[in-house]
């Protein structure tokens, strides 16, 4: 984490060989990002895990890159080019990070995470994500802090359960 390994994006079986170890399958999902679309190392991971069967997604901010790997889908941001040549954190960066969030909330919703407009399946690990869950509960329920509180308390801090423990006393 405290350095770059250089040359490591240029290595496709290096890619494959992260595909591998993690023991993906079938029933995984993998997408590689990649600026240009052509990073070895992405590509690679990419046609191992199209190899297993697994479903596979590109991003790239590269829509003239030429349909080099087959995916199951390629997102391609038209970005343009970079302010400073070279930097692709500015705008490929940028762009590539709201994709993400978009792509990650959006398989959130699917998997049913959320309640309405609130994400409702959070790890309650610390004193802010407490403090969030006792909101959720609260302005779920109607009830006040301290029933809500009660109710994370006997669910074990699990937001999802607390709520239904709530609705099965109401019937």
């Amino acid at each position: 984490m405290r350095r770059s390994v250089e040359g490591a994006e240029d290595d496709e079986r290096s890619g494959a060989l992260a595909i591998y170890q993690r023991n993906v399958s079938g029933r995984d999902l993998v997408m590689g990002i990649s600026a240009s679309g052509r990073t070895p190392f992405v590509l690679g991971a990419l046609r191992r895990a199209h190899a297993l069967g697994t479903k596979t997604i590109l991003l790239t901010c590269n829509p003239t890159r030429g349909a080099s790997i087959e995916a199951d889908l390629a997102i391609n941001l038209a970005t343009g080019p970079e302010i400073i040549a070279g930097s692709t954190r500015l705008k490929a960066g940028t762009a590539t990070k709201i994709a993400l969030n978009i792509i990650s909330t959006g398989a959130m919703v699917r998997l049913g995470r959320v309640h309405g407009n609130l994400m409702i399946d959070l790890q309650p690990t610390n004193t802010k994500l407490r403090d969030r869950a006792l909101r959720l509960v609260t302005q779920l329920t109607g009830c006040d802090r301290e029933a809500a509180r009660s109710l994370l308390e006997r669910a074990d801090w699990n937001v999802r359960a607390a709520l239904a423990e709530n609705e099965l006393g109401r019937g």
